[in-house]
């Protein structure tokens, strides 16, 4: 009666890059999630920063471990970390990966340019090489590392090195933003709880809920 059918593979993948229910329903529930985090604003909004710097990195599949490290070492909310990377998303991944890619070889000197097609076939290829070779002991395929190589030159340095500036400044765009509107909910919310406590203690024991005594 209570049992939930498990996903398929391809239903996951499609809520990936289209959540059940929408981008809007899906960014509201994050939002409310990191307004009624019990920490102090500043905390959150710091949290909220690492998260974003984090979405910027090429660490793909690591970026809640990335957010987390990073808002243990600035003191931030982990769990805010954790939420805010909902910003690397399919829907923001190909302007942050090609700005990230042709900003870092612009830094490094290198002026080949490279566009999102080119970047995923050259992560697809990286990966495809990265589980070949580790399972060559097994499989019995000869290692190359070469794709990997050109992968690492041409796309995973550079954007490494180019996601620091739009990351930064993401970051500290996340943390000017969040940082008062938290504050603002949380006093709103404290104001309120006194409020309702008050009128319960003026409403008399009987109106409060406390059972009246036989006579």
């Amino acid at each position: 009666m209570f049992k939930r059918n498990p996903r398929s593979y391809l239903r996951a993948i499609a809520e990936f890059f289209y959540p059940r229910g929408g981008w809007y329903r899906a960014s509201r529930y994050v939002i409310y999630r990191v307004r009624r985090l019990p920490d102090p604003a500043h905390r959150i909004s710091r949290g909220i920063a690492a998260g974003i710097f984090a979405s910027f990195t090429p660490f793909f599949g690591l970026h809640f471990l990335t957010a987390a490290i990073l808002s243990w070492i600035i003191r931030g909310n982990v769990l805010a970390s954790l939420l805010a990377t909902f910003v690397g998303n399919p829907l923001t991944f190909p302007l942050i990966a090609e700005v990230s890619v042709n900003l870092g070889n612009y830094i490094l000197g290198q002026p080949s340019s490279i566009h999102l097609p080119q970047i995923i076939t050259q992560i697809a290829a990286a990966t495809s090489d990265f589980w070949s070779n580790i399972t060559a002991p097994i499989t019995g395929k000869d290692v190359d590392w070469a794709r990997f190589s050109v992968f690492y030159d041409r796309v995973f340095l550079p954007y490494l090195v180019g996601c620091i500036i739009p990351g930064t400044i993401a970051a500290f765009a996340g943390y000017a933003l969040s940082n008062p509107v938290i504050h603002a909910y949380q006093r709103r919310r404290i104001k309120k709880l006194k409020e309702r406590y008050e009128k319960r203690l003026k409403a008399g024991p009987d109106e409060a809920g406390t059972p009246r005594e036989k006579t």
